[in-house]
């Protein structure tokens, strides 16, 4: 079975411009998650729809293929890029990881549990989650939850406390019922993203703005990996700091 990962990087953001370039202990931020995706998986582009990011790329002697600016969602991305590359080095990958490019400390042990999945024929999708042990983020509705059948298929995605606790306090949520924060890393079948890259946007998805419903709405699986880690990812500026701050000073 052949693997590819493909890290989407944009360069205009509101909150935060230009942030694959950002700079973090005399890297840039594109170029740490890339060489992260190296560890757990050989063949690694980047997909980005700016020149700029490109030149980055190929000067720290990275793969990296060009995109539309078009582009709604990562998924979408995606999805061009791994046909623009397997066109390109005339290859065809089984399975694409989906990489973030703001996670510069991105653990490769999670990325090859996310690879594993695919020993199993019957995944389509995977993607991992966490225990949440914090009720701020069980009650924040910027942190995605969700809940899994028994198999690890995810039931559903949402910005709401789920599981709901009838019988208890929120203060007691805790000692009450398990959260699992959803961890936006994905794995597909290289056939399943090119299906599910063609498919209008759901009602449960423009709802809680969570593309990953859409999925579930048009009955695709999506298998959950429990993750020993949590997500570290660079939204702002002051998040960037943090990060240099508590790693890399």
């Amino acid at each position: 079975m052949k693997y590819i990962c493909i890290i989407p990087a944009r360069y205009a953001s509101s909150r935060f411009e230009g942030k694959p370039l950002a700079m973090i202990s005399g890297k840039t931020m594109i170029e740490r998650v890339y060489r992260q995706a190296q560890k757990a998986i050989d063949e690694v582009w980047v997909a980005t729809d700016d020149s700029r990011i490109e030149e980055e790329v190929v000067r720290f002697g990275g793969k990296v293929i060009m995109t539309s600016d078009k582009h709604n969602s990562g998924t979408d991305r995606i999805a061009e890029a791994i046909n623009n590359i397997q066109n390109k080095i005339s290859e065809n990958f089984d399975v694409v990881i989906n990489i973030q490019g703001d996670e510069p400390l991105i653990n490769p042990e999670e990325i090859q549990n996310l690879a594993n999945c695919f020993q199993d024929e019957s995944t389509q999708i995977a993607t991992m989650g966490k225990k949440i042990t914090d009720l701020e983020q069980v009650l924040d509705p910027n942190v995605v939850k969700l809940v899994k059948s028994k198999s690890n298929k995810a039931l559903y995605f949402s910005r709401s406390t789920i599981p709901f606790c009838r019988d208890a306090e929120k203060e007691d949520y805790l000692n009450k019922s398990e959260f699992i924060k959803h961890i936006g890393v994905y794995a597909y079948r290289t056939e399943v993203l090119q299906e599910i890259s063609r498919l209008e946007e759901s009602f449960l998805e423009s709802s809680e703005k969570l593309e990953q419903l859409r999925w579930l709405e048009n009955s695709y699986t999506i298998e959950v990996v429990d993750s020993k880690f949590d997500s570290i990812g660079v939204d702002t500026p002051e998040d960037l700091a943090n990060i240099i701050k508590t790693y890399f000073s």
